[in-house]
Parts: C-alpha cells; structure tokens; sequence
C-alpha cells in the first residue's frame, strides 16, 4: 500500500480561506481498496472521515479533526459506453480534466456550472449547478454512483441498482460514504452560442418569465448601488464556432472581470464609501458580445478573484419579488456591496436534498471579496430568503440547522434514514454534519 497513513501537521483551508481544520492524518489512497483500508482503519482508531476536493464550498462541509481523504490518485475515465452514452469517472478527477477528455472523444455534458475547478465528487456531493431551463445541477445528470460505506463495503447503485441510495446520494454531503466513481449521461458535443447583454434591473426583473423561458440557459448579474445587470443567454447552435477573439476575450474575461475586478475590490475594501461610484463605473465596462464554442467554454468562466458566497434557492415564481426585496434592503442600508448578486434557474428534479428537488427553482447569490465583514450583509440576505421558502446551498455560507432544513426538503427523511442505516456510527460526520443533518 502508499504511504496512506502519514501524519500531518499542517492546517487545511478551503479556497475562500474561511474555513480551516487540522485532521489527525491525512490519506490518499490510490485504489478502491486501498480507500476501504482507510476507512477500516480510521474506525478502528475512533477517528471521523471526510473527503476533500479542490475546497470550493464556502462551509466546512468537508472539515475534519479525524482522517482527511485526499482524492489525488482516484481520478481519470474508467469507461466510456457510446451505446448508452455515459462515461464513468473516478470521483478524485477535476471537472475541467474531464471536460477536456470529453472534448477530445467527440463528448458532452450536458450542462454545467461557473466554474470547472472541483472534483467531480465535490461537485455532485454538493448540489453544483448552472443554469437551465431544462437541466441544471451536475448531480442531476449521474446515471449511476459507486462508494465505498462505513464498513468497508463497496456499493454501487442507480435507479436499478439500490435505488433508494441512489435517490438521495447524488448530492449526499459526504454523509453516506465516499464516493470513488461517477457514472454520468453524456451527448455527442455540441456547440452554444452566448449572448452577453448589459440590460436595467427594471427591465431584467419586468421580463424574467420571458428570458428564462424563451433560452435554454439565462443568467444574470445585477451591480448593488446602481440599476444596472449583465445577461447572458446561451443556446444550441448550428454553427459555425466562433470563440472570442484572443485579445478581446482576454480583455473581457481576465483584465475586466479578474484583473481590474481585483483592484476595484481591494480598493473597496479599504475605502468602503468608494463602492456605489466602483459599482457605477464597473457595471457600464462591460460591453455587449456573441460568441459561439463548445459547452464547457462557454459555461464556465475564470474566477481568480477570491470571495465568499451565500446562495439560496427559491421557488422560481417567487424570484422577482425576492430579488426586489433584496435590492430595497441595500438601497435603505449602510452596506456597502461590491460584488454582483448572480441570479440562475433550474429546472425540478428527484434528487432529495437537490435544492431544486421537486420544484421549479431561481437561485440568487451574494458575494463579498475575501477579508470583507459578511455577517451583516449575509445575515439581511438570508432573512429575506428564507421568508421565501428559500433552501441554502450546501457548499456556500449559510446558518440553517436540521429542524429548519427537515421543514424545507419533504424528502429530508428519506435522505436522514439512508444516513442511518449506511453510517449508523457516524464515521463520515463532523460539526456541519451534525448541525444540518442533525446526529
């Protein structure tokens, strides 16, 4: 066996920066059953196990004092089946590598999120999405999953294989297992032209049925202190592919939205008055543009400027009404908000701790960079979205617990009795486990 096993004395912290945990030891199994001695092992020594991707969630989700699985090793394309058009991916691979691999065998997903960074067991464990109106989150397209449980077991499932574990272990937090393989749908490439428009918030808002139902993925950012939003609307095209101009595309996507984006944001954070006239200016520098390429390129985009996010999901009927309440609370506050608030869709899916599970869902996002006092901002937000039925994203800062969280998902039962029966000693739990799932 690698040396699995080797003890570490150095503390891991999450993208953002947020969140930090010294775990006992560190492993990074190179196999299946390398992964399954882990897990036997750690049992044995009374030490909790959690694994741990590119550390993309805001939450401490897979913070650990016990055993930290490192998926380094269990990662590349175990097959891929042109007859039923899945591939099957080890859990450790980055969701850009397979984008890649995808590309180059002629293949797609069909949708994704913003950015391409995580594992693609980070992903799904957590409820990673794009936008859609017909598919959303990446978990939504497994077909099927493999993990390895509490006691060493190695379980696949799918809708004909353990299909109870498999309606609630897509987007299982970690809590059931750890995930060593995923079996996703995949289509034969295809290309999507975008659209980027600078458009009021008035407008944005008045026709938000019209532009979330008229395009297969719309997406919009709307600048705090300023009535101003960005759309983006991407859709299927014939072709031909017409990717951004390298200079102009460099321009846009690294100057604009990384370069200057990270000057405007520290020097907000220094000089807070100085964001509303930032915001004004930032919100007119983006002009609009078209671009034609294939999915993962147009999907995802670069994100270099660190931050920290909530995002929480309402019913998409309700998301006009939320999102005008969030901007009359900025207009009447002494915040001071230097990030864009994103706001997607997604269709309803089965998935029981999907936060789109079982209705038609608009997700709205606040941002603030790193090193920025969020408490206050956050905790205005999450007032407001929770007075929509609103579910917060599991990967992004939020102070919901298991008694608000059992009201909000009917299938949260369901979900909680799986838990039970794989992990009834709690070996993949920690102190975010036990306050959103309960213990």
């Amino acid at each position: 066996m690698t040396d699995t096993y080797a003890r570490t004395a150095s503390t891991w912290r999450n993208w953002a920066g947020n969140v930090t945990a010294r775990p006992a030891r560190v492993a990074s199994p190179a196999s299946v059953d390398e992964l399954a001695a882990v897990l036997r092992r750690a049992s044995e020594d009374g030490l909790t196990v959690k694994p741990v991707g590119t550390g993309h969630s805001f939450t401490a989700t897979a913070a650990t004092d016990g055993v930290l699985i490192r998926p380094d090793l269990l990662t590349g394309i175990r097959d891929i089946d042109r007859t039923a058009m899945t591939v099957t991916v080890e859990a450790g691979t980055p969701l850009k590598r397979l984008n890649a691999a995808l590309a180059r065998e002629g293949l797609s997903l069909t949708n994704m999120g913003d950015i391409m960074e995580q594992t693609v067991a980070g992903a799904t464990s957590t409820g990673t999405h794009g936008t859609g109106r017909d598919s959303a989150s990446v978990a939504a397209q497994i077909r099927a999953l493999e993990m390895v449980t509490a006691d060493g077991t190695v379980l696949r499932c799918s809708p004909d294989e353990n299909p109870d574990v498999f309606a609630v272990a897509r987007i299982g937090l970690g809590a059931l297992g750890v995930v060593t393989a995923v079996t996703f749908a995949v289509e034969p490439v295809f290309l999507l032209t975008a659209r980027e428009e600078p458009m009021t918030f008035d407008r944005v808002t008045a026709d938000f049925d019209r532009l979330v139902t008229e395009n297969e993925h719309f997406e919009f950012y709307w600048f705090p202190h300023t009535g101003n939003c960005n759309t983006k609307r991407n859709n299927r095209s014939a072709g031909p592919a017409a990717p951004p101009g390298r200079v102009s595309g460099w321009i846009e996507d690294e100057l604009l939205s990384n370069g200057v984006f990270q000057v405007a944001c520290a020097v907000g954070r220094a000089v807070p008055g100085a964001i509303p006239s930032i915001a004004r200016i930032s919100s007119r520098a983006l002009s609009a543009r078209t671009y034609t390429d294939i999915p993962y390129k147009v999907f995802t985009s670069p994100r270099r400027v660190r931050f920290v996010e909530m995002e929480y999901a309402v019913p998409r009927e309700r998301a006009v009404e939320a999102l005008r309440e969030l901007k009359a609370m900025v207009e009447r506050s002494p915040l001071r908000i230097s990030f864009p608030v994103e706001v997607r869709t997604a269709p309803a899916d089965d998935i029981a701790l999907s936060t789109a599970s079982g209705r038609e869902s608009a997700y709205i996002a606040v941002h603030l960079y790193r090193g920025t006092p969020y408490q206050a901002y956050f905790t205005a937000v999450e007032r407001i979205m929770t007075g929509y039925d609103g579910r917060p994203h599991w990967g992004k800062i939020h102070t919901r617990d298991s008694g608000h969280l059992a009201a909000a998902y009917p299938r949260f039962g369901e979900f909680t009795a799986v838990r039970d029966r794989l992990d009834p000693d709690r070996l993949f739990t920690n102190d975010y486990l036990r306050r959103v799932l309960g213990d």
